[in-house]
């Protein structure tokens, strides 16, 4: 059988403006919606002012580390602020206040300057319960005086629990 009309050579162009279009959309897109992001290590270092050696040690930039520790029912057994013993009954986180509110210098707010001030480091006992480490850092982080909150310290890091 032979086919009688042959399909003839018809070339089929394509509409390149409407592509040419739609690639103006995507780069207009891209440069709109591009972020720019800060170049990673460029650390802002607060260098300390060139001054005389005799220089003191501000004590609330040390460290100050609570140490909680638990018998084997799970409750306070000790705690500790920088080896001062503070107690374990309920009258040891007022007393734990007392002595933070005596470390920074007196009861009013720390001021807030990008993350500076006292910090503070709770080290647990692994089967403490739940409940004294949040009295413990509702102690160390601010009191309510009349309708105001008074904050003293907002840096509070943990170490590892021990076993």
């Amino acid at each position: 059988m032979k086919i009688r009309n042959p399909p003839t050579g018809e070339k089929s162009e394509l509409n390149m403006t409407s592509m040419i279009d739609i690639v103006f959309l995507l780069l207009i897109f891209f440069v709109m919606t591009f972020k720019i992001v800060e170049m990673e290590g460029d650390f802002s270092v607060k260098m300390p002012l060139a001054g005389s050696s005799n220089s003191t040690i501000d004590p609330t930039e040390l460290p100050l580390k609570l140490r909680l520790r638990a018998d084997d029912n799970g409750t306070l057994a000790g705690m500790e602020l920088n080896d001062i013993q503070m107690g374990n009954g309920p009258e040891a986180f007022d007393k734990l206040r007392g002595t933070i509110i005596g470390q920074i210098g007196s009861s009013a707010p720390v001021p807030e300057e990008a993350g500076e001030g006292p910090e503070v480091e709770i080290d647990t006992d692994f089967n403490l319960r739940y409940e004294y480490v949040i009295r413990a850092i509702t102690a160390v982080s601010g009191y309510k005086d009349g309708d105001q909150v008074v904050k003293l310290i907002e840096r509070i890091k943990f170490a590892k629990p021990r076993r």
